[in-house]
């Protein structure tokens, strides 16, 4: 009995350190994306200042929003697809199963 409740109190710790650990790299790679975003919003920003006329400015904002609609939907896509993976570990320890 002693034994089952030490390896259960152990999973759940390691389970909770883990936990931890993914969420910080979560919250790094948030990070990461916001800079990729405002190094790109203020690279269009200084196209635009040095814009010849209205026309070259909507061109740089047209392509702005494009490359930055693209970049939104691949951080979505990543960020999906590494809260699922965490999602899977963090229940791994507690169903006895081998993880994928």
């Amino acid at each position: 009995m002693a034994d089952d409740q030490n390896d259960a109190t152990s999973t759940a710790t390691t389970a909770a350190e883990q936990a931890m650990e993914r969420g910080n790299a979560v919250s790094m790679r948030l990070l990461d994306q916001a800079e990729v975003t405002a190094r790109e919003t203020f690279a269009a920003l200084r196209a635009a200042a040095r814009a010849k006329d209205v026309t070259e400015v909507m061109k740089i904002q047209s392509d702005f929003l494009r490359e930055q609609s693209t970049r939104n939907m691949q951080h979505a896509r990543e960020m999906s697809e590494l809260i699922l993976q965490y999602g899977r570990d963090a229940v791994t320890p507690f169903t006895g199963r081998k993880p994928d």
